[in-house]
């Protein structure tokens, strides 16, 4: 089956602010790999080789990251514009000149899931009778997701999003395949109170209209990066999964467990690092404790100091810290320090939509 993939990465991470204000979301790295790299991955290693990806205000930044596909292999990369964020299915229509008359899979740019989607794609293949499908996952708070109801024949009966009673546990998770026919419930649809064509809209219609619409039913977990606590957890599972391998240097007085990453480049000194975890290339920890659940990216120098389910970004210093910093996310370029002057106070820098919880 010829197959074409779809990925959405037009979105600003608002809910990510400040990491989100001068990088797109869908770049910051899960166990030192960008998302939308791990999407990409996902979709190559499920056999599609033409992907589609639509870009909006990061769109530069995208490009320059992505470029044309060729790092991952025989991957071609075309770019959708999309001029304002309008909705899924509004993402679409913008592409129905890439897609052309073909199946394709969808793919949100800022998830992260366990086990790839080649099984979801053999499915959609096994039924050409289909006309649509989508991945739901069980989950404890229905009330808060897009919410499908099952038929007793297994499709989709209808969706609903954020329901006060939910008809079932089954939760939308951003990831869909569609035939042609997807394109006139897009053309058809009227833009949500909010002002955007929804994917959720367009499966109904496709469903009210006599097409059908199955479930693939996902077991294993699935993040949603767009807030601080899922990138922290995305980033711990993520390397839970990872197979440890010591590329860089680690010293005969540095105590390093069997769950940890160490990449090209990288200094381990005087230090103790238990994983999963994971040390970025060109970085150096020295007199420090990096405990599990922690990701260290490129060139972060942390010195005399704690940190504990962290991820921190590139060019990032952390120096003598009386306490263990944990459960944090630290941007690009940060300096994490203590003041040598006095008055003993706390003095900061922080950027529009910081946050900052500090010990009584």
């Amino acid at each position: 089956m010829t197959l074409k993939g779809l990925i959405l990465s037009g979105g600003k991470g608002t809910r990510l602010y400040p990491l989100t204000y001068t990088r797109a979301k869908q770049l910051i790295p899960v166990a030192n790999k960008p998302v939308l790299f791990r999407v990409i991955e996902a979709i190559r290693d499920a056999g599609v080789e033409e992907i589609g990806i639509v870009i909006g205000d990061t769109g530069p930044q995208v490009r320059e990251a992505v470029g044309d596909g060729s790092q991952f292999g025989n991957v071609r990369i075309t770019y959708i514009e999309q001029d304002a964020p309008a909705g899924l299915g509004h993402a679409v229509k913008i592409s129905q000149e890439f897609l052309g008359n073909e199946r394709f899979v969808m793919f949100l740019g800022d998830n992260v899931l366990q086990g790839g989607i080649s099984e979801l794609i053999k499915d959609f293949g096994n039924h050409p009778e289909w006309n649509g499908q989508i991945v739901l996952t069980p989950v404890r708070e229905a009330q808060y997701y897009g919410v499908a109801k099952l038929r007793e024949n297994g499709s989709i009966e209808y969706l609903v999003e954020k329901p006060a009673d939910p008809p079932s546990n089954l939760a939308l998770v951003g990831i869909y395949m569609f035939d042609p026919n997807i394109f006139k419930a897009v053309h058809s649809i009227k833009p949500s109170k909010r002002g955007e064509l929804e994917i959720t809209d367009a499966i109904q219609w496709l469903i009210e209209n006599g097409y059908v619409v199955f479930p693939h039913v996902h077991r294993g977990w699935w993040i949603d990066t767009g807030k601080p606590h899922d990138m922290l957890d995305a980033n711990g599972k993520v390397l839970d999964e990872l197979v440890p391998v010591i590329k860089g240097y680690v010293d005969a007085s540095s105590l390093v467990d069997d769950r940890v990453t160490i990449e090209e480049g990288a200094e381990v000194i005087n230090s103790v690092i238990r994983g999963p975890a994971i040390i970025g290339k060109n970085s150096r920890i020295v007199n420090s404790f990096i405990g599990p659940f922690t990701s260290i990216y490129y060139n972060v120098v942390v010195e005399n100091s704690e940190l504990e389910r962290c991820l921190v970004l590139e060019h990032c210093r952390i120096s003598n810290v009386p306490v263990r910093i944990q459960d944090s996310l630290i941007g690009r370029y940060a300096d994490v320090g203590v003041a040598d002057s006095k008055p003993h106070a706390y003095k900061m820098v922080l950027g529009d939509y910081s946050q900052v919880r500090l010990l009584k």
